[in-house]
Order: C-alpha cells, then sequence, then structure tokens
C-alpha cells in the first residue's frame, strides 16, 4: 500500500520555480495527525547519497541544508494532508530525485519520489 505519494517534479530551468508536494495517505493520519509527525524532503543525486534539504519538526521548527536556505520553503498543508516543498532559484545542482519521509517514534515512511531536473 503507497502511504507517501509525491508529485510536482519536472524539468525547469535555472532560475525557475517549482512546488513538490507529498500526500500523507490516510490510514498514517488514523493514529496522529500530520503535525504530530516529522517531515523531511530529501535529495539523491546521481551516484551520490540520499541527503536530506529541508526538514519540519513536531515544534514545527524547520531546518534547511545550507545549499537550498533561503530558496526553499517546506510547510503542512492540512487542507489536502500534504507535506510541500515551494524551491525557488533553481540551479543544476538541485537536480535529482526528491522524496518525502515521515516519521515518530522510531517509525518511519517514504514516498517513491519524483524527479527534479534543473537543465537549459
Amino acid at each position: 500500500q503507497v502511504q507517501l505519494v509525491e508529485s510536482g517534479g519536472g524539468l525547469v530551468q535555472p532560475g525557475g520555480s517549482l512546488r513538490l508536494s507529498c500526500v500523507v495517505s490516510e490510514n498514517i493520519l488514523a493514529e496522529y495527525n500530520l503535525d504530530e509527525y516529522n517531515e523531511g524532503w530529501y535529495r539523491q543525486a546521481p551516484g551520490k547519497q540520499r541527503v536530506m534539504v529541508a526538514s519540519i519538526s513536531r515544534a514545527s521548527i524547520s531546518i534547511y541544508d545550507d545549499s537550498v536556505e533561503g530558496r526553499f520553503t517546506i510547510s503542512r498543508e492540512y487542507a489536502k494532508n500534504a507535506v510541500d516543498l515551494q524551491m525557488h532559484s533553481l540551479q543544476p545542482e538541485d537536480t535529482g530525485v526528491y522524496y518525502c519521509k515521515l516519521w515518530r517514534d522510531g517509525t518511519e515512511y517514504w514516498g517513491q519520489g519524483t524527479q527534479v531536473t534543473v537543465s537549459s
């Protein structure tokens, strides 16, 4: 059963913007609300390890990797049970597969990933 579904990836020119969305399934939210989990967005560039680019804690504290600070914003979208990642001023080094993750108390869920390609 698919638990997290990402969307919004695609091909964009340098300097452009994309908004990724990660919809969380109802069975995950049956026990805890969206803001009772920690959520994060990770990027895996070709040939590299998966790294966290943004996260938001149960206390609603957001943390960003230095490479995206000031350009990316993570947010909870309660109306659609989703965690979004707004990305501005995209650069070729932002290229990769973006995954969302939800976790608490030793349990974690991952999405299947969405490809973001920044190229002219």
